[in-house]
């Protein structure tokens, strides 16, 4: 398996909060493409844009809203961005469809553990136990990973995958449709929860993790397109080095780094953030991620992650395990351990 690789984000100078460099050389502009709004979850990339990190290793990246995290993939793919932030799940099952040499490849794994949950309203009878969601109401978007991953998780939790009635919900109106009773529950990105919590008493609220299913997953990580690789490999290294130091700053003080995505997105309140992105770390700082590096994988895991998607989703063909990823752009180790 190939190492080393990873992000961009954003478009703008680090006036006020960096001292801009003198360059001889143009900054070389990237497009990459997020999976979904602007929140604490993806605080990495605009502390490092905003700090001057990236203009540092002479990049200028643009960051774009998603519509999802299995789109970014199809993004990136077309050649309308260069990367992208998405689901490597997802990423196995295009593979599956494409023939020839991947069109891209996850070069951070940002996500060591998927953050998929279902939650649901104690008094429509869901309690920790999965099988409580037998014959329940459940909101998703129409396309959209945690629904996805579903059958993979019914099966680990002994259910078949429609014991559940999916209620197809816009992403913008999961929450209402809980707090209003229209449905059971919803599925989430654990840390995308964090709106339902403010308006709905946790304690009302079972959160039914597919990992605790026995699930084990690797979610959502930086890609980068085949062709950026192959013509700009330091472009991705840089992105990968500058985004691996602000994440680690992230993770050592959520708290100061939300100052940086409220400067993108002023409508967030960065008391809220820094809360979502500590829920966020539990799913990036894993014990994996703390043994072998932020972004690194274990090969093993992605070879299981294969196959449980290739035979759950009766695949026509099975991906390469090896081609999925390319991490030979990755910072050194050393640079990668979590200090917090």
């Amino acid at each position: 398996m190939q190492r080393r690789h990873f992000l961009q984000l954003g478009t703008a100078s680090a006036a006020g909060l960096a001292t801009p460099l003198l360059r001889a050389q143009p900054l070389t502009k990237l497009k990459f493409t997020l999976d979904f709004r602007i929140s604490g979850q993806v605080a990495p990339f605009f502390v490092a844009l905003y700090k001057g990190y990236y203009e540092a290793e002479g990049l200028e990246p643009s960051f774009d809203v998603g519509s999802g995290s299995v789109a970014a993939i199809t993004r990136v793919a077309s050649g309308a961005y260069d990367m992208g932030f998405g689901d490597i799940s997802a990423l196995i099952e295009f593979n599956a469809s494409q023939a020839g040499a991947p069109l891209l490849q996850a070069v951070y794994q940002y996500y060591n553990r998927a953050p998929f949950v279902i939650i649901g309203r104690k008094d429509r009878g869901i309690t920790q136990d999965f099988k409580s969601l037998q014959g329940k109401r459940i909101a998703a978007a129409a396309v959209e990973s945690t629904r996805r991953a579903w059958p993979m998780a019914a099966k680990h939790a002994g259910m078949k995958p429609e014991a559940i009635e999916w209620v197809t919900t816009d992403f913008s109106q999961r929450d209402n449709v809980i707090i209003r009773g229209d449905v059971d529950g919803a599925t989430y990105f654990h840390d995308s929860a964090l709106s339902l919590f403010q308006r709905l008493d946790p304690a009302q609220l079972s959160v039914l993790s597919y990992a605790d299913a026995g699930l084990s997953l690797y979610g959502n990580a930086i890609l980068a397109s085949t062709k950026l690789m192959a013509d700009k490999p330091q472009a991705v290294r840089g992105f990968l080095k500058a985004t691996n130091r602000a994440l680690l700053e992230c993770l050592a003080d959520p708290a100061g780094a939300m100052a940086y995505v409220k400067r993108r997105e002023p409508m967030v309140d960065e008391k809220v953030e820094a809360e979502r992105f500590k829920i966020t770390a539990g799913y990036v700082a894993t014990a994996d991620a703390r043994s072998h590096g932020l972004g690194d994988v274990r090969p093993e895991l992605v070879r299981a992650q294969v196959a449980e998607v290739s035979q759950t989703f009766a695949l026509k063909q099975t991906p390469n395990a090896d081609a999925l990823y390319n991490l030979s752009f990755l910072p050194p180790k050393a640079e990668r351990l979590p200090k917090a």
